[in-house]
């Protein structure tokens, strides 16, 4: 299990070793082929911003010659914003006073139809953590209901036991992403102080679940700016060495979520400004090509949290899929578009215009995941 590979990297010594890296220890990575957990530490450090056009340029031949000039759209389907955990940085926080809304079974269909004309074949569905509304129940009976419309279906939603996975495979499940927020332990009970998601472990378990059920594709991350950025992602990428080791027939994905002002009118945005880091353009541009070049295998995803000028700037600098025309809100697309969002999106082009941007770089858009009968078991 994870958490114990996890218990030999104290918090404080992985940061005081991340910023220790040289200019010789970042040459020293660029000269590998293949490139280890202290190679990772050194290409995420301070040591490697005078690095980045060569870490940038090295990225893009990684993924080309991986995933070919191709681009994955998706899509999040959000089916309900009820939530019993507080946590410091999101609107669907239990002690935030909104309209709680689960989409029932005709509006789930409403909000299809519409993903459906733009065009998409893959979908991420996202719900807050609410085990007695949108617990494994109403879940398998989502991904029936959406099943025939979509080659590939993807969940983020609370945690869940192994066996629960396996019923909502069965039922069409695909992928899940789970992102841990930060590997700070002792802080991360600040930042969710009450509801299952306090449960520090039991997150940290989730992966070896999912590996263990046997799921096609996992997503792992961390919310960027909770805690040390660096430190952070660091842990995201010993997570994913533990796990393609252990679970080496699931694919897996690395998002970049840095956190974005949440809804007027729930917790006070002022209280982002005590989170821990602010990571700039660059610094981001920097740990994308890091994972590329730590892992020339891992997908990675960008959201319509980042600025149209940003994205259409990293399209070709190792990022392998993309969302595009989200909403974050239950309801979004068709039932209720002006009911609360989760987060504020900042990129708000259409399906289309995405589309258009990834031709004119001469890359092609692909609207759904990859076939599992077409994949090659080596």
């Amino acid at each position: 299990m994870f958490d114990e590979i996890f218990a030999n990297y104290p918090w404080e010594d992985v940061k005081t070793s991340i910023y220790a890296k040289t200019a010789a220890d970042v040459e020293r990575a660029l000269g590998k082929e293949k490139r280890d957990l202290e190679d990772f530490k050194a290409l995420i450090s301070p040591a490697a911003m005078p690095y980045l056009e060569q870490m940038a340029r090295f990225s893009q031949a990684a993924t080309q010659k991986r995933f070919g000039k191709t681009m994955q759209l998706y899509v999040p389907l959000y089916l309900s914003n009820e939530c019993q955990n507080i946590c410091t940085y999101c609107a669907f926080s239990l002690d935030n006073k909104i309209r709680r809304r689960t989409l029932n079974n005709a509006e789930i269909l409403q909000e299809v139809a519409v993903l459906k004309e733009m065009g998409y074949d893959h979908v991420l569905l996202v719900t807050g953590e609410a085990n007695h509304t949108v617990g494994v129940p109403y879940l398998k009976k989502a991904i029936a209901l959406i099943r025939p419309y979509f080659s590939h279906i993807s969940m983020e939603v609370q945690p869940l036991d192994q066996d629960e996975y396996e019923i909502l495979m069965a039922a069409g499940l695909n992928t899940v992403l789970v992102y841990q927020e930060t590997y700070h332990q002792e802080n991360y009970k600040v930042h969710h102080p009450k509801g299952n998601k306090s449960n520090f472990p039991y997150r940290l378990a989730t992966p070896d679940r999912l590996g263990k059920a046997g799921i096609h594709k996992m997503g792992l991350g961390v919310l960027i700016g909770l805690e040390d950025w660096r430190t952070d992602c660091f842990y995201t990428a010993l997570h994913l060495h533990y796990l393609e080791r252990n679970y080496w027939q699931t694919k897996y994905s690395i998002s970049f979520p840095r956190l974005r002002p949440i809804a007027v009118g729930t917790t006070d945005n002022t209280s982002l400004k005590s989170f821990a880091t602010y990571m700039s353009d660059k610094e981001l541009v920097q740990l994308i090509c890091a994972y590329r070049l730590f892992n020339e295998e891992v997908e990675l995803s960008m959201s319509t949290r980042e600025s149209e000028k940003f994205r259409n700037h990293v399209i070709k600098l190792g990022i392998t899929s993309i969302s595009a025309g989200s909403k974050t809100n239950p309801g979004g697309y068709a039932v209720e578009p002006q009911s609360l969002e989760q987060f504020e999106i900042s990129d708000e082009r259409s399906p289309q215009e995405i589309a258009r941007m990834i031709r004119q770089q001469g890359y092609e858009p692909v609207w759904k995941d990859w076939d599992q009968a077409l994949e090659v078991v080596s």
